[in-house]
């Protein structure tokens, strides 16, 4: 037992006072459901290479061809990994002349900032640099 470690009282530990009530999750059914299919877009690491690019781009929005650059891929590949992303909803698009711009929805821009900021670095074990957002 490390030394951070509460002690536990085994006697008090009653299987009614131990078991979480079914309703004590912090997501339900349909939450869960619905966070899934974009967590699942977000676990490629091409595709979260990308999201990272255009959330960090100094204009909020970054060009087809630029987003390209971030990996020795195909077009048809980078394609792709747009769609899965706009798909779930994390980006948006624009058409202007013959070039994509993308951009972090909205709505999700103060989460995915959350996971850029906070998140990555206690994954990777680095503290956090200050951003302006």
């Amino acid at each position: 037992m490390s030394p951070s470690a509460p002690a536990v009282d085994a006697a008090a530990c009653t299987p009614a006072a131990c078991t979480p009530a079914a309703d004590a999750h912090a997501l339900g059914a349909d939450a869960a459901a619905q966070l899934a299919p974009v967590l699942k877009a977000l676990g490629d690491p091409l595709r979260l290479r990308m999201l990272s690019f255009v959330a960090t781009s100094a204009t909020g929005e970054a060009c087809v061809c630029d987003i390209a650059s971030v990996a020795d891929v195909s077009q048809p590949t980078v394609s792709h990994h747009l769609k899965v992303l706009k798909d779930v909803g994390v980006l948006t698009s624009q058409r202007r002349g013959t070039w994509v711009y993308y951009r972090v929805e909205p709505a999700l821009r103060d989460a995915l900032a959350t996971l850029l900021d906070a998140f990555v670095p206690a994954v990777l074990g680095t503290t956090p640099e200050p951003t302006t957002h």
